[in-house]
This record gives structure tokens, sequence and C-alpha cells, in this order.
């Protein structure tokens, strides 16, 4: 089967009932070309000389110089913010040939085109919608005392001990996870108590946008942002769901457009913003668009890597631990190569064989970033969950179909509950949903470890997981055929990392 084009592939949770041919992809088939044949921009681009977006990467520490923003404009380009503390410069030009002239100016490092659709970006539609809970189902909801109404239906939470973490401390209110993504309903009765309106704004632009509600999606945006809000921290307050982390708080980055892509210059500005504002932990459960792949060998991609790794690396020097979901195609992370049909998704996408080792899903891939994969409800790897020995660090409940997983009563779903806007819950899947659990265990450890580093909450983040041996055969739907292959020892290894996440040892240890 071939993978979806679709910029929501981490960020496509997979609604309930939806057939598992189309929710949940595996490896394409298809016949492929070289990646460095991908030209770096589309023709139409070219042709029309319509505004695109670049990132241009300097040398950190020092202002823009007079000499490099000349010759920006003499290049045909508007500078439209620049982040001087990691050297990237946000640039919009209509001059096809931007990047390969400024490539030349003295004082630049690397420069490519963050898109390959024109200014505004092209919109196609989303794979679908989560399954929402009915006003009914959730009047009907009956929990038992300490317990909040929808609780019994998170069998994620006692997959990782978080309803025993909760016995002990719910976490501190000194600690903010960042929600990196598609905007955060801060209205919703379970995110309100706990939201971090100062840690909060709208990067879409690549400029920081501080109006109040800027990082809230619209209605007709996804609400997957808000979804992974409330696996983190909804709060224990006897209404709706738990959060993994219920006393910890919470902010809204917004980093999508309206038709879903989360583009190099938002992804840049949102994490020098959580850098600047005390963010202790972001979560990204997305790729940054339109390249599933980012290769170094195209100077466009490259100059991609470069300002994302920057800005990451710069909030983790701040303080930050940046986790990541590691993708739902069931990729072989590790492996020599992989056939990528998806990119560019902002224009027409066509297939091309990548090295993942030389071609990045950035920021999951990253040097510092925790790559998380996604477990079922039988604690086993999602038939979704990319996977790979030494890329995969630690894992978490991230859902899967029920007819693979089915949890034990009273849950029913074998999906992942989760706040929706407009103060509704409902299920979504996908390592989108893994990546907020990993988030939150990591809040609970900075809450019981004030004072440590991002290096710090790591280390024990990964040594307190619940070591989890290979599944070996792994046939997750029971045809007799090899679904995929985990490489490595109960202690790491492709399909858990370093383990399951677990809770209730950040919290006592």
């Amino acid at each position: 089967m071939t993978a979806p084009y679709a910029r929501y592939r981490r960020a496509a949770a997979i609604p309930a009932g939806m057939a598992m041919a189309t929710a949940l992809a595996f490896l394409p088939n298809t016949a492929a070309t070289a990646a460095e044949d991908t030209p770096a921009l589309a023709a139409s681009a070219r042709a029309d000389a319509t505004p695109l977006s670049y990132v241009v990467n300097i040398r950190p520490g020092h202002g823009t110089s007079a000499y490099v923003k000349k010759a920006v404009v003499k290049a045909g380009g508007t500078i439209v913010t620049s982040y001087d503390q990691i050297g990237v410069i946000v640039v919009h030009s209509s001059n096809a040939d931007f990047a390969k002239t400024i490539r030349k100016v003295r004082g630049v490092q690397s420069a490519g085109a963050t898109r390959t659709a024109p200014l505004p970006s092209a919109s196609t539609g989303d794979l679908g919608a989560p399954k929402v809970l009915s006003a009914a189902e959730v009047a009907a909801a009956d929990a038992p005392a300490g317990q909040d109404p929808l609780q019994p239906q998170q069998w994620d939470l006692p997959a990782i001990k978080a309803d025993k973490a909760h016995e002990k401390t719910l976490g501190s209110k000194k600690v903010t996870v960042a929600v990196i993504d598609t905007g955060v309903d801060d209205t919703h009765p379970d995110i309100a108590p706990n939201f971090d309106r100062k840690a909060s704004v709208n990067c879409v632009s690549g400029k920081p946008d501080t109006a109040d509600g800027a990082w809230r999606p619209s209605a007709e945006e996804s609400p997957h942002g808000t979804h992974v809000a409330g696996e983190i921290a909804a709060a224990k307050n006897g209404v709706g769901m738990t959060g993994v982390a219920p006393g910890v708080k919470v902010s809204g980055i917004k980093v999508s457009t309206t038709a879903g892509f989360f583009y190099t210059e938002a992804v840049v500005c949102g994490f020098v913003w959580a850098a600047e504002h005390g963010v202790d932990v972001t979560n990204n459960s997305y790729y940054t668009d339109p390249w599933y792949f980012n290769c170094k060998n195209d100077p466009d991609q490259k100059a991609l890597v470069e300002a994302v790794t920057r800005a990451s690396r710069y909030a983790e020097k701040k303080g930050a631990v940046n986790v990541a979901a590691a993708g739902n195609e069931n990729y072989d992370l590790a492996s020599d190569e992989i056939t990528d049909p998806s990119s560019p998704n902002d224009t027409t996408p066509g297939d091309r064989v990548v090295d993942p080792s030389k071609c990045l899903d950035i920021p999951t891939q990253l040097p510092g970033v925790v790559t998380v994969a996604s477990t079922g409800a039988k604690g086993i790897k999602s038939s979704f969950s990319n996977h790979g020995l030494a890329v995969i660090d630690i894992a978490a409940p991230g859902g899967d179909s029920t007819a693979y997983q089915k949890p034990d009563a009273p849950a029913t779903s074998g999906l992942i509950l989760g706040t929706l806007p407009g103060g509704k819950w409902g299920y979504m899947a996908g390592t989108s949903m893994a990546s907020p659990h990993v988030a939150g265990v990591a809040a609970l450890i900075k809450s019981t470890h004030p004072y440590a580093s991002p290096a710090l909450v790591k280390a024990l983040l990964y040594a307190e997981a619940d070591a989890t041996p290979c599944t070996d055969p792994y046939d997750i739907n029971a045809d007799g055929k090899i679904d995929a292959v985990c490489e490595g020892s109960k202690n790491r290894n492709g399909f858990y990392g370093w383990g399951i996440a677990d809770a209730l040892d950040a919290v006592t240890k």
C-alpha cells in the first residue's frame, strides 16, 4: 500500500471506523526516482514568479549585517523577521532565482525555499476527523471516586502507570509544556485551568503574533493541537478526562497554516519562542513540510534542516526537552532506503528513494530530539508506527485499530481520548498521540527534579522506561505475513527504544 499524500502524516490521526487500508500506511511498492532528481522549486512557481518563503542561514550571535540585508533586497527579497540568536532570516521573494543568488553572498551559509507552493499555500484535503463523543456519551460517563468522568475510557493512563503517579503528584505548576502544533483552544474546560498564556503565540508567518487568542485554531482548522494539549495536561477537575501531567502548565504555539502545513519558518519561530519564554518541554507531533525527508544534497532542503536544527538546539540550550512523534507509515527509519511518495506535499508529490540517514525527517531525526514510537492497547507497536534501531528513543500509547489491539473493559476504543475545540472530547490515534504521553512524563520528571537539565531529564526518561523486548514475529493483522522487523535487545530496540514510558517512576525516582 502506498502512503497517503498528506501533510498530516504525523499530524493525521486515525478516525474510528476508517478502513485500515486507508487509515494506516505501510511501505509503498511504487517505482521511485533518485532524491537528488527532485526539483528544489515547483516549475509553476518558477514560471509564474509568484512569492515564496525562504530561510537564509548566517553566522549566529550577530545582528543581520547591512551587507546581507542589502544583498537580500538586491536579490528581490523582503525580510520578514530575523532570529539573530540562531542566525536564521525569514525572507519572502518573487524571484525564482533568489536562493541561488543569495547563496553566493559573503556571510550566507545556506539558503532555501521553505515550500514549493506560492504564498499563500494551496489547500489539500484532510485525512479525516476524530471520532467525537456525543453529548449523550459524555453525560452517561461514570467513573469511580477520585477519577474524572471519562477516565475509565483512558486505557493509556494505566499503560504508563500515570494513574498511580497521580496518587503521588499531579505535577508542578512551575513546569510548562509547549504544544507546537495546529493551535490550542484554551477555552476548553479541561485546558483552561492549566493554560500558560505568556508562553503561547501564533508563529504561522514565521514572526510571532501575540494577539489575544492568536494561538487558537479556527473552526475550519484541525483540532489536532487541542487534542495533544489535553493528553498532556487536561486538568483533574471533575470534568471530562485527565492528562498525563494534570498539574503542569500547557501552552499553545500555533505553527500550522489554515490548510494544515507546518513550514520551516513557523517551526523555527516556535522553537525560538519556546526557548525565550521558559518552556520546559516542547511536543512536536508533525513533520516540517513540504518534504517528509529533507536531503542534504539538495541546497533548499539542506537549508531547512540547518534552520530547524539551530532552532531546536537553541530551545534545548535554554532548558527545553524536545519530544517528537516518529511518524505513521510503518517505515524502518534505520533502513538503507525508503520510498517516499508524498514529497513535496504542497504541490505535486512524486516517488523518490531516500536514505533516511542522510535525508532527515525534521524535527524527528534531529540531534537531541526525543523520538517516540506508538503502542496500542495490548502494549505492542501500533500497526502504523515508524520504527528503527537507534532512531526510536522511547515508546508510549498512541492507539491502534480496536480490531488489532482491543483495550480491556471498561474502555471501548483502541484509540486515544483527548480534548477537542469547543469543549468537546474525542478519539484519535497516531504517533502524534504517543509523543504527548512522553512529553507529559518528561514534565513529571521536571516537576520532581526542578533543577534537572534537559540532558538529565532525557537520561531519567530513558532509564525509568519499562524495557520491552522486540515483538517477534510481528504480524499485527494475523494474516500470516510479517508486517515489520524489530532489531535489538530487550533494553534497546527498534520498536520500543529504551522501553515504554513510565510515569510512576518519573515521580518516585
